[in-house]
């Protein structure tokens, strides 16, 4: 099958071109969502708890020192006192791509497009807002071809490439794409992916039509329907691209989205979190798979950290694709779209949730069985029945409509790639 575009077929005007760079085109990518979000929620969530926190303080007692993020100034962040953490989280979680040492090889040429340094093909930036009331999960396509200067002062080079420089160029490329403080981060590997949905013991997704991608390993063959998806099944799932939405890799962040969703209200209100020896595995088989900034190292505040989510209504989940557009000069690379990626930028930096009103993404759809729960209408003004004065919520800020994602509470399924939207 030929290569798809990674775009859609037009842009937002007034973009500007970026500055061009030498194309890496690699078979079969390895960056998986799942790699990332997982790496992130599961963890902060399960570290929440009694069993979970111990996991986390033991395998991390055993890792070797940390990732140093070179900030401004360089000064350390000192560890939390035990309790949710003060303020707001950024956190960022790089996916590799490489292979090197973890197997999964089909051939030599396989090998040789999985460098030994890694790239970062999944890019997540998590936002806990600074009353912990609402976190949004914001994922950066690996073909963004216009970044700010990192590192050694490469500009001109596609976003994936950053880790290749170090987690710290990535860092900054993202802090400067938001202007947000990014204090902590890691990188998560190929091998942590089965470990995981093993841990938790599947997780069921809604599949509104057969997907089959002859491209995976092992190759994807699924029937419409409920289908739950344990170990190298789910890893396969997680990485099709040929398989789902428009067979793109933007299709391929919305299917993985699908998945998260799943598997994060499976965490929060599906058991996980009252099952002891399934906490203590989550934990262990993702923190086994990740190598996290010094600023992590301590396990207080990992801890700390996961605190400030426990609790936390699904609904105020937010996943969120960074907006793009097609790039006029390759089709198979995207921009940034200006006017969204500002208007996102400055919803972040308000520390407000926030509310999507664009679509779902290219493979997702509306899960025809999901139960919607009413909301109930609020009491007249006056009415000896209207609750008393409380704090008011923070409003929501609603995003472009160029902005795609879901939110955690919201049922989806992932549509085939013979299938499109």
């Amino acid at each position: 099958m030929g290569r798809r575009s990674a775009t859609p077929s037009s842009r937002e005007s007034g973009v500007h071109p970026p500055v061009r760079h030498a194309r890496a085109d690699r078979a079969h990518l390895i960056g998986s969502l799942a790699k990332v979000l997982a790496g992130t929620i599961a963890v902060l969530v399960v570290s929440s708890t009694t069993v979970g926190a111990f996991a986390v303080y033991g395998t991390l007692a055993s890792a070797g020192p940390g990732i140093h993020l070179s900030h401004a100034g360089g000064a350390a962040i000192a560890a939390p006192p035990i309790g949710p953490i003060e303020g707001e989280v950024n956190l960022l979680i790089a996916g590799s791509d490489t292979r090197t040492g973890q197997a999964g090889f089909q051939s030599a040429a396989e090998l040789a497009g999985s460098s030994g340094a890694g790239n970062n093909d999944v890019t997540m930036l998590l936002h806990i807002s600074a009353d912990h009331s609402s976190a949004t999960v914001v994922s950066f396509p690996r073909d963004l071809v216009s970044i700010p200067l990192c590192g050694k002062g490469i500009s001109n080079a596609m976003f994936n490439t950053t880790l290749s420089r170090g987690l710290s160029c990535t860092v900054q490329t993202v802090e400067k794409m938001t202007g947000l403080t990014i204090p902590y981060a890691g990188v998560i590997s190929f091998n942590g992916v089965t470990g995981m949905s093993n841990a938790v013991g599947g997780v069921t997704v809604c599949l509104a039509t057969p997907i089959k991608d002859p491209y995976t390993e092992p190759q994807l063959d699924l029937a419409a329907g409920q289908q739950t998806l344990v170990g190298d099944t789910a890893l396969s799932f997680l990485r099709s691209r040929h398989g789902v939405g428009d067979g793109s890799d933007l299709g391929r962040i919305s299917n993985q989205q699908v998945f998260l969703s799943a598997l994060t209200r499976k965490i929060v209100s599906g058991g996980v979190l009252s099952n002891p020896l399934t906490l203590y595995k989550l934990a262990n088989s993702t923190l086994a798979n990740v190598r996290l900034s010094d600023t992590l190292t301590n396990p207080t505040t990992l801890v700390s950290i996961a605190l400030a989510l426990k609790g936390l209504d699904l609904s105020k989940i937010v996943f969120l694709q960074y907006p793009t557009g097609a790039d006029p000069e390759d089709p198979n690379r995207v921009i940034p779209l200006v006017a969204p990626a500002a208007a996102l930028a400055a919803a972040l930096k308000s520390d407000q949730p926030i509310s999507l009103t664009g679509k779902l993404g290219r493979a997702a759809v509306a899960d025809p069985n999901a139960v919607v729960t009413a909301t109930p209408a609020p009491a007249p003004s006056g009415s000896a029945t209207a609750a008393p004065a409380t704090t008011p919520t923070p409003s929501s800020i609603a995003l472009p409509s160029t902005i795609t994602g879901q939110r955690a509470d919201q049922s989806t399924c992932t549509e085939g790639f013979t299938n499109q939207k």
